[in-house]
């Protein structure tokens, strides 16, 4: 029988717990390190069979650290083994690490598929991108709220549009400029910054035979494409396309007791980003898009089908 080894990950330090013939057998804590880890590791395990940790901000590093190191490492379901690890009298970092050991030697986990780093930094570029122009937006709404104070109404306009009015409007007011100013520079800045990700998106997207598949659909644009293509990977990684939907949260909920059964709600669990850019989608095919397509008509029947006006 060889060791396993639980893993409670924080941003500064991981407490390790290592268990060998259903005993713990040694307990500690070090950085927040893989290599640290995997010494440690290697040390007080001579055979590691499961190296399991959370689902956390770090375990994308993790995984694939720990798998450089060769060491057989399992990223679980956080909402998962929380269920077992709330069954210690004390809610300890050392108290965790020894009940994600238990539950590798038991085999009691549910097991996530962690992304690759291709995926995590085209996921990143979208999710820069879509604050750049959060940010701008909310500038240029704050613009124009601050002028409408002192009755400057800033025409509609984008871009060097926009611009072009609130410099205008701005005209011999000096002490308005003063402060109105500043926050134009910053758009402007947010803005370019921002063009230069979603050329860069808009390139990567080209190069993609998933993303041009998912572009030829009305209502799906480069993000909701790359959202989507980064977000799944593999088709093969599920079994149906049924189970696509499940994963992202847009699956009912089912309560069922005795007599009681219904469905409620959908679950929203998953990537909330990549739900949201699907909901969109699927408005703008059901609602604003006249091209003729089977995917249209068979969201039209279903629409028919549920009662939805």
């Amino acid at each position: 029988m060889g060791e396993y080894i639980g893993l409670d990950v924080s941003m500064k330090d991981t407490a390790i717990s290592v268990r060998r013939n259903g005993e713990r057998v040694w307990r500690g804590k070090c950085a927040s390190d893989p290599e640290a880890i995997a010494r440690i590791v290697r040390k007080h395990a001579q055979e590691p069979e499961r190296v399991i940790f959370e689902t956390g901000p770090l375990s994308v590093w993790f995984y694939h650290a720990l798998q450089a190191e060769r060491l057989p490492a399992i990223c679980v379901d956080a909402r998962h083994a929380k269920a077992a690890l709330d069954m210690a009298a004390n809610k300890t970092d050392a108290n965790d690490a020894d009940g994600l050991a238990h539950l590798a030697e038991v085999g009691f986990y549910r097991e996530v598929r962690v992304k690759g780093f291709d995926s995590m930094l085209t996921r990143t570029l979208v999710a820069a991108r879509t604050k750049l122009v959060r940010i701008k937006t909310e500038i240029s709404n704050q613009i124009r709220g601050l002028m409408k104070t002192f009755g400057l109404v800033v025409p509609a306009g984008k871009g060097s549009t926009f611009d072009a009015n609130v410099r205008a409007k701005l005209g011999d007011s000096s002490d308005l400029a003063g402060i109105i100013l500043p926050l134009l520079e910053a758009w402007r800045s947010v803005r370019m910054r921002a063009a230069e990700l979603t050329r860069r998106l808009i390139g990567d997207a080209r190069q993609s035979e998933a993303c041009q598949l998912l572009m030829s659909i009305p209502g799906v644009g480069v993000v909701t494409a790359t959202a989507f293509a980064t977000a799944v990977e593999d088709p093969a990684n599920f079994r149906t396309s049924r189970s696509v939907g499940a994963w992202l949260g847009l699956t009912t909920r089912r309560y069922q007791s005795g007599q009681v059964d219904y469905n409620g709600h959908i679950s929203r669990r998953g990537d909330h980003q990549v739900r949201n850019l699907l909901y969109e989608a699927a408005c703008v095919i059901l609602t604003r898009s006249s091209a003729e397509s089977a995917l249209r008509d068979w969201g039209l029947k279903l629409r028919e089908r549920v009662g939805f006006k």
